[in-house]
């Protein structure tokens, strides 16, 4: 019984993330669709389901330039896992690659797993997620870099 109440829809299985480098980069090589002061977000729409359906994917890119100690690193990974796991039923469709673009300064939060860490990371996180989520409900898909405008942005035309 308990093993049942584990095995929920607000999981983070496999099938919910960015594994392969050709899944990372169909997402990168569009213009990044939101920033906060630390992190990157890119969402790309999907056009057809895929194995597991229409659920939304995740992937989550945090480099050692910009987060020294593993611990901080683990600390974003572990954040922003949980926020998308808990708003991943409105993201239906479409993948996520989430990038740290900014260091946290080591003079506002001094321990690498600080609760002001903790509390900083996840609300910027969170803001991401909620427009994110937002987006996905208009189901408007962000513009390729360099490519024609998607085609929710073209005005519809009259036939004649």
């Amino acid at each position: 019984m308990c093993a049942e109440r584990l095995k929920t829809s607000a999981g983070f299985p496999k099938a919910a993330r960015l594994l392969k480098t050709d899944e990372f980069s169909s997402v990168f090589s569009l213009r990044p669709w939101r920033r906060s002061l630390h992190f990157v977000l890119y969402m790309r729409q999907r056009e057809a389901p895929g194995p597991d359906g229409d659920r939304a994917r995740l992937g989550v890119v945090v480099g050692r330039r910009h987060a020294p100690h593993a611990v901080t690193r683990n600390l974003i990974k572990r954040a922003a896992r949980d926020l998308f796991r808990l708003r991943q039923s409105g993201l239906a469709g479409w993948d996520l690659v989430l990038r740290l673009q900014r260091r946290f300064e080591p003079t506002e939060f001094r321990a690498a797993s600080s609760a002001a860490l903790r509390t900083a990371c996840r609300a910027e996180l969170a803001s991401l997620f909620e427009a994110a989520a937002a987006r996905a409900a208009r189901g408007t898909a962000p513009a390729e870099a360099g490519g024609p405008p998607s085609k929710s942005s073209t005005p519809p035309t009259r036939p004649d």
